[in-house]
């Protein structure tokens, strides 16, 4: 009753924070300092903690009779640190993905669609998976995660956050029994205009690149192509790094390749290859690096991510803590820290 009669039922809290979706180095910590009133009882600050902080926001209470409301709102407050993670870990899949693109293409057209959503069905919740999939936007435009689409509209105003194409899943392939494999290829291309992708590894990957795809289906993806569809084909499964090379050597000796002004090989631009099998940050480095080795493009591919982007995180994994700085006591001001000799990692912010 004492924050309804008092403030009107709004809790006595000053909250600030950077601005959403702002990129915040690592030590800008060390450059800022909250500002405080006499009446502040606690400060407790949010951070990215490695070998500096980066402090993300600060929380004030401004009711010395409402001492304990900083410790209570702590638990709701820290788990900014989920979508904060997931962001972090698409933008650095981004800056990886423009450093091949940079290195190995003509140019960075397309970056915005290279690493595409595939998590909703790995979230823990249906709300997880709207606020992951919306911190992955900020940094890209591909998603088949519709409750991501739904938040981005909902709280910011977003009518289309993301895009997305008509995608072969593998049932929808093995429905049509191994024996109508490329049937099921057949009416994928059939049914749909413009992109399609196309999960290839129901049964024998090589063969569906080389028999397939590359004769008994070549014409049509190829006249597909003059109007302006691009197939994807997906492997999804094995060693991601080496199922990619040699699934466009095969494509490539059946479709023909050209190569860019920096000497890489590309499959003609109807056709392209989407891995969405295995990959974060970690997996993502190594299948870019395996394709510029054997001279291929990253123009070739786009990804798509699933729990590597929106579950194999945690609060650990950037470190994010929210802890006490400052209160004051007894009318005077004491800064707040706190200083493990086991592990001078988790020394927390002060002042």
């Amino acid at each position: 009753m004492y924050i309804l009669e008092r403030h009107n039922g709004r809790l006595p809290l000053r909250i600030k924070a950077v601005a959403e979706g702002a990129v915040v180095p690592v030590g800008n910590g060390r450059a800022s300092s909250c500002i405080y009133s006499p009446q502040n009882t606690q400060c407790w600050t949010l951070t990215v903690s490695r070998a500096f902080f980066a402090v993300l926001f600060t929380v004030e209470n401004t009711d010395p009779s409402c001492y304990w409301l900083t410790n209570y709102v702590e638990t709701l407050l820290a788990q900014v640190w989920y979508p904060t993670t997931v962001c972090t870990s698409s933008r650095a899949q981004k800056q990886v993905l423009a450093e091949y693109l940079d290195e190995t293409a003509d140019n960075l057209e397309g970056l915005h669609f290279k690493l595409h959503d595939f998590g909703f069905r790995g979230s823990t919740s249906v709300e997880s998976a709207a606020i992951g999939g919306a911190a992955h936007l900020v940094n890209f435009r591909g998603s088949s995660t519709i409750v991501a689409l739904a938040s981005c509209r909902d709280y910011f105003g977003a009518e289309m956050a993301a895009k997305c194409i008509p995608s072969a899943e593998h049932s929808t392939i093995t429905s049509w029994t191994r024996e109508r494999e490329s049937e099921s290829y057949k009416n994928l291309l059939k049914q749909f205009q413009g992109n399609v992708s196309c999960v290839s590894d129901s049964y024998d990957i090589w063969n569906a690149c080389d028999k397939i795809w590359g004769e008994e289906l070549k014409d049509l993806v190829i006249e597909r192509g003059k109007s302006g569809g691009v197939l994807f084909v997906r492997p999804d499964s094995g060693d991601p790094a080496t199922v990619v090379v040699k699934v466009l050597e095969i494509l490539g000796s059946k479709f023909g390749i050209s190569r860019n002004s920096k000497g890489y090989k590309l499959l003609p631009p109807y056709l392209r290859v989407v891995q969405g099998d295995g990959i974060w940050y970690e997996s993502l480095k190594k299948i870019l690096d395996h394709l510029k080795k054997h001279r291929w493009s990253a123009d070739n591919l786009t990804f798509g991510s699933g729990g590597g982007l929106l579950q194999k995180v945690d609060g650990e994994t950037l470190n994010c803590v929210f802890n006490c700085s400052y209160a004051v006591i007894n009318s005077k001001g004491v800064n707040i820290y706190k200083e493990p000799v086991t592990d001078p990692g988790k020394t927390s912010k002060k002042g």
